[in-house]
């Protein structure tokens, strides 16, 4: 996979923002479509950015859905139209970044698991608390506390005027692999992970990674 070094500056970067319009309107497809695409957080200390590696997907119907058993006041972002943020909080502390994915109405969401970082390092740094640079963002707990990720987001649509936004800067992945969920036990089996394959910002253990398809 080609990557860019760590320490390259986002504003080198040339980033044309995703429309909402222009994601594929299937929990699936828009899994594996945010793969390599970049993510973009820009808070009060300014830009982060990191290239997407690694997603889920929580299509319609998935018992390890959030959206289940129907809209409630705590879900309701994963019923907007694709595009919008759901914000949820794991283990009791950890936020999960998610962008909903099908029609308005339709329960149904992409976990973002794991990015590489490339720009806004030392903010990453910062939240983090920590130096090694290939954790900053390996993992949904980890990615949400690099790019501040909070409830304040949740609804809102993925756009610049929002702060956080997608954007496609013309890479490609050479390779997206799959392979089950991880941390879930409801429909567990389903190969619904997509990541780089080798990926050295990927998440999750090294058996699962080599066994992916």
């Amino acid at each position: 996979m080609a990557r860019r070094s760590p320490n390259d500056n986002s504003s080198a970067i040339s980033l044309r923002p995703l429309a909402s319009d222009a994601l594929p309107l299937d929990t699936i497809a828009l899994a594996k479509f945010l793969v390599g695409k970049m993510l973009v957080r820009h808070g009060a200390d300014g830009p982060v950015t990191g290239r997407i590696v690694e997603t889920e997907a929580y299509p319609p119907g998935d018992e390890a859905c959030h959206a289940r058993s129907g809209r409630t006041q705590r879900n309701a972002s994963l019923f907007l139209a694709r595009g919008h943020v759901y914000v949820y909080r794991a283990y009791g502390s950890a936020m999960m970044l998610n962008i909903s994915s099908e029609e308005e109405g339709i329960g149904a969401g992409v976990l973002v698991r794991a990015a590489e970082p490339l720009g806004g390092i030392a903010a990453m740094h910062a939240r983090r608390g920590i130096d090694d640079v290939r954790r900053l963002a390996r993992g949904p707990g980890c990615l949400a506390q690099a790019f501040d990720i909070g409830f304040a987001l949740d609804g809102k649509l993925y756009a610049p005027e929002n702060g956080i936004w997608l954007a496609d800067d013309g890479f490609r992945p050479s390779e997206i692999a799959s392979s089950k969920r991880i941390g879930i036990t409801r429909n567990a089996d389903q190969p619904w992970r997509y990541f780089v394959r080798s990926s050295p910002w990927v998440s999750g253990p090294a058996w699962l990674n080599r066994t992916q398809s």
